[in-house]
C-alpha cells in the first residue's frame, strides 16, 4: 500500500509546531510497519540545501513547478517546488492564495512522475484542497484535523478561481463558508475519512463551543460514520531522557536532580519547585490565564516560560520577568526547551482547548508532572492520579490545580511515585501508526 501524506511543515525539514512533529514522526512509523510512505510538503525559500530534482515542468494554472526528493528512515520525501514559496518563513498573509496553487499542483505533478498513491491522507487546511482535488480523481482519502480554529477562508467570489475546482463544489456543501472560501471545509466534505488528533477533540467539536462553526458538518459527519479521533504519539527517540544530549541524562525521577540544578543554575532559581511550560503565547493556549495567575503561584513555586506570539502577551511577561521568580525566554529554542522539560518539576498547560499536545507527553516522558485544563486530548493523556487536572478555563482554577500540585509536591515519595509511572506510559506512535493503516486498509476494501 502506497500512502502519500500531505501537509504544510515536516520536521526536521520545516517545523512551526505540533503539525511538522506529527509528520517527522507518523510517516517513519507507518514505514517500519512495512508500508510504502511518502510525504509531499512545500519547498520553502528558508530551507538548506536542496532536493534532487526528479521533475520539472508547467503545471496547469499554477505555473512552473519542480519536484524534489530525499529519502531517509524509510521514507521518501518529496519537495514541491513553486515560485510562490520563494520567501523567506513559512506562513504569510497570502497563505489562502499560495496553498490554493499549492493545491492544484499535487496530483497533476504526481501523474507525470508516475507516482500517484493508493491512499492520500492531507493534514490541516493548507492540505484541504489536494483532498478535494484527489476526490475528484477517485483516490481514497483521509483529512486529518490538527486545529479546527485555523481554517483557511478568503472571499469566495475572488478566489473560486484560484482553486481549479469545478462550480458545483462552490456550494454549502462544498468549499463554501458564510460567503467564503474555507479550505478547511473542502477537506472536511470531499475526504472518505476525517481523523482529529484525540478522540475527545473528536466530540468537542461537535459542539458549538468547540465546533468553530462547523460543528453542524462535525455532527453529520459522525452521524456518517466518517469522523473519529487517534490520540498523536510521540518520538521517543528524539525525546528520550536517558539519551537526550541537551541534558544531564537520566533514567528515573530520583536521578533528575542534575537536570533541575542544572535549570536552577541556568537561570539563578532559588530553591522553590519550579513549574514551567513551553508554548505558543496565545489565548488557545491559555497563557492569559497563567500570566493573570502569577500572584498566586510565585508563592510556591519559581514559574519558567519559554516562547513567542501575541505582542501583548510577550510585553506582559517581559514585564513579570523583573520578578525574582519568573523567567521569560522569548522565542522556540529547542535545546532549551528539552532542558526546561527536563529540569522542571510540573508543567502548566491551561489551555481552552487542546487537539492534542505534545507537550504533556514530552513532560511525562521527563518525569514532569502536568498540570492541564480538562479538554481534548489532554483528557485523554493525563490521569487523574497521575497530574493535576482542573476544569474551568479561569486562572483561579489553574492557581488551584498549582496548589494542589504543591502539596502534593511535598510528599516527595508521593511525587516520586507519580513521576515514575509518568515515565513508564507508553505514547509510542507504533499504536496510532497501526491505527492509521487500518483505516487505510478499511477504504481499499
Amino acid at each position: 500500500m502506497h500512502i502519500l501524506h500531505v501537509a504544510s511543515e515536516v520536521f526536521p525539514f520545516s517545523r512551526s509546531g505540533g503539525l511538522g512533529d506529527v509528520l517527522g514522526a507518523l510517516p517513519a512509523e507507518q514505514a517500519r510497519l512495512g508500508a510504502e510512505v511518502t510525504v509531499l510538503s512545500p519547498w520553502y525559500a528558508s530551507l538548506q540545501g536542496q532536493p534532487q530534482a526528479i521533475w520539472r515542468g508547467e503545471v496547469d494554472g499554477v505555473g512552473p513547478a519542480w519536484l524534489g526528493e530525499v529519502r531517509q528512515e524509510g521514507v521518501r520525501y518529496l519537495f514541491l517546488g513553486l515560485e510562490d514559496f520563494q520567501r523567506p518563513g513559512l506562513y504569510h498573509p497570502d497563505d489562502v492564495w499560495r496553498f490554493c496553487r499549492f493545491g492544484r499542483a499535487p496530483l497533476p505533478v504526481l501523474e507525470a512522475s508516475g507516482s500517484l498513491p493508493d491512499v492520500l491522507h492531507g493534514h490541516d487546511w493548507q492540505a484541504g484542497l489536494v483532498v478535494a482535488h484527489a476526490h475528484l480523481r477517485g483516490l481514497n482519502t483521509v483529512f486529518s484535523v490538527h486545529n479546527l480554529q485555523y481554517q483557511g477562508r478568503w472571499n469566495l467570489q475572488e478566489a473560486a478561481p484560484w482553486t481549479g475546482l469545478p462550480e458545483w463544489t462552490f456550494g454549502p456543501e462544498g468549499v463554501e463558508f458564510f460567503f467564503d472560501l474555507n479550505l478547511m471545509k473542502a477537506g472536511l466534505n470531499f475526504a472518505d475519512r476525517v481523523t482529529t488528533v484525540s478522540p475527545t477533540y473528536a466530540q468537542e467539536i461537535t459542539t458549538r463551543r468547540y465546533g468553530e462553526g462547523l460543528e453542524g458538518l462535525m455532527v453529520r459527519l459522525t452521524h456518517e460514520g466518517r469522523l473519529s479521533g487517534i490520540l498523536n504519539g510521540l518520538d521517543q527517540e528524539r525525546w528520550n531522557p536517558r539519551t537526550d544530549p541537551e541534558i544531564v541524562p537520566f533514567s528515573q525521577p530520583t536521578d533528575k536532580t542534575g537536570a533541575t540544578a542544572a535549570l536552577r543554575q541556568e537561570f539563578g532559581l532559588d530553591d522553590a519547585p519550579i513549574l514551567a511550560t513551553v508554548s505558543r503565547l496565545a489565548d488557545q493556549k491559555g497563557m492569559d490565564l497563567l500570566i493573570e495567575a502569577l500572584p498566586e503561584l510565585t508563592r510556591d513555586w519559581n514559574v519558567v516560560v519559554l516562547g513567542s506570539g501575541d505582542p501583548l502577551l510577550e510585553a506582559s511577561l517581559t514585564g513579570w520577568a523583573q520578578h525574582p521568580r519568573v523567567t521569560f525566554e522569548h522565542g522556540m529554542n529547542e535545546p532549551l526547551a528539552h532542558r526546561i522539560y527536563a529540569g522542571a518539576d510540573a508543567f502548566a498547560m491551561p489551555s481552552r482547548f487542546e487537539p492534542c499536545g505534545l507537550s504533556q507527553l514530552i513532560a511525562m516522558r521527563y518525569g514532569t508532572l502536568p498540570v492541564v485544563r480538562e479538554t481534548g486530548g489532554l483528557v485523554d493523556t493525563v490521569p487523574h492520579d497521575l497530574g493535576f487536572r482542573f476544569a474551568d478555563a479561569t486562572p483561579e482554577a489553574l492557581a488551584a490545580a498549582c496548589q494542589d500540585a504543591y502539596a502534593t509536591f511535598q510528599d516527595r515519595e508521593e511525587w516520586q511515585a507519580r513521576a515514575e509511572r509518568a515515565m513508564s506510559l507508553d505514547f509510542s506512535w507504533e499504536g496510532p501508526a497501526r491505527e492509521y493503516l487500518a483505516l487505510y486498509e478499511a477504504l481499499r476494501a
